[in-house]
Protein backbone atom coordinates (compact mmCIF):
# COMPACT_ATOMS: atom_id res chain seq x y z
CA UNK A 1 0.00 0.00 0.00
CA UNK A 2 1.47 3.04 -0.54
CA UNK A 3 2.24 5.73 1.90
CA UNK A 4 -0.46 8.71 1.82
CA UNK A 5 1.76 11.88 0.00
CA UNK A 6 2.43 15.14 2.38
CA UNK A 7 -1.06 18.06 1.46
CA UNK A 8 0.87 20.43 -0.48
CA UNK A 9 -2.35 22.81 -0.73
CA UNK A 10 -2.56 26.63 0.42
CA UNK A 11 -5.12 27.19 3.26
CA UNK A 12 -7.48 28.71 1.20
CA UNK A 13 -7.27 26.22 -1.79
CA UNK A 14 -7.85 23.62 1.45
CA UNK A 15 -10.95 25.96 2.76
CA UNK A 16 -12.42 25.88 -0.99
CA UNK A 17 -11.87 22.00 -1.23
CA UNK A 18 -13.66 21.03 2.06
CA UNK A 19 -16.39 23.70 1.09
CA UNK A 20 -17.01 22.22 -1.76
CA UNK A 21 -17.23 18.90 -0.70
CA UNK A 22 -19.61 19.81 1.78
CA UNK A 23 -22.20 20.48 -0.71
CA UNK A 24 -24.70 18.35 -1.01
CA UNK A 25 -25.34 16.33 -4.22
CA UNK A 26 -26.85 17.39 -7.28
CA UNK A 27 -30.53 15.61 -7.79
CA UNK A 28 -29.67 12.97 -10.99
CA UNK A 29 -31.71 14.38 -14.03
CA UNK A 30 -34.85 14.29 -14.34
CA UNK A 31 -34.92 11.98 -18.44
CA UNK A 32 -38.02 10.29 -19.48
CA UNK A 33 -37.49 6.46 -19.00
CA UNK A 34 -37.60 6.29 -23.14
CA UNK A 35 -34.31 8.02 -22.97
CA UNK A 36 -31.56 6.41 -25.14
CA UNK A 37 -28.18 6.30 -23.86
CA UNK A 38 -25.66 7.89 -25.59
CA UNK A 39 -21.25 7.53 -25.61
CA UNK A 40 -19.95 10.68 -23.68
CA UNK A 41 -17.95 11.07 -27.14
CA UNK A 42 -21.55 11.85 -28.85
CA UNK A 43 -21.43 15.20 -26.98
CA UNK A 44 -18.02 16.38 -27.08
CA UNK A 45 -18.13 17.10 -31.15
CA UNK A 46 -16.21 16.35 -34.40
CA UNK A 47 -12.74 15.66 -33.50
CA UNK A 48 -10.56 17.87 -36.04
CA UNK A 49 -7.06 17.09 -36.98
CA UNK A 50 -4.50 19.30 -37.72
CA UNK A 51 -3.86 20.47 -41.46
CA UNK A 52 -1.04 21.86 -43.22
CA UNK A 53 -1.39 24.12 -46.04
CA UNK A 54 0.62 26.44 -48.03
CA UNK A 55 -0.44 30.29 -48.21
CA UNK A 56 0.72 33.80 -48.91
CA UNK A 57 0.32 37.06 -46.83
CA UNK A 58 -1.27 39.93 -48.27
CA UNK A 59 -2.32 43.38 -46.38
CA UNK A 60 -1.54 41.31 -43.24
CA UNK A 61 -4.34 38.76 -43.96
CA UNK A 62 -2.98 35.06 -44.50
CA UNK A 63 -4.92 33.05 -47.81
CA UNK A 64 -4.56 29.67 -48.48
CA UNK A 65 -2.67 29.10 -52.27
CA UNK A 66 -5.40 26.43 -53.07
CA UNK A 67 -8.43 28.24 -54.00
CA UNK A 68 -10.30 25.34 -53.31
CA UNK A 69 -9.47 25.13 -49.66
CA UNK A 70 -12.73 26.43 -47.18
CA UNK A 71 -11.57 26.53 -43.53
CA UNK A 72 -14.25 26.62 -41.42
CA UNK A 73 -15.18 30.10 -39.25
CA UNK A 74 -12.76 30.96 -36.83
CA UNK A 75 -10.28 28.21 -37.76
CA UNK A 76 -7.13 28.55 -35.30
CA UNK A 77 -4.15 28.35 -37.37
CA UNK A 78 -0.27 28.32 -36.90
CA UNK A 79 1.62 30.37 -39.27
CA UNK A 80 5.25 29.21 -40.11
CA UNK A 81 7.83 31.86 -42.01
CA UNK A 82 10.91 30.34 -43.61
CA UNK A 83 11.96 34.02 -43.71
CA UNK A 84 12.96 36.13 -40.78
CA UNK A 85 10.35 38.78 -40.25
Amino acid sequence: MPSPEVDQRSPGRRAQDERIAAEPQKAPLALPPDALASPLESHLGRRRRPVALAGVVENGVVRPIDPAVKLPEHTRVIIVTSEQI
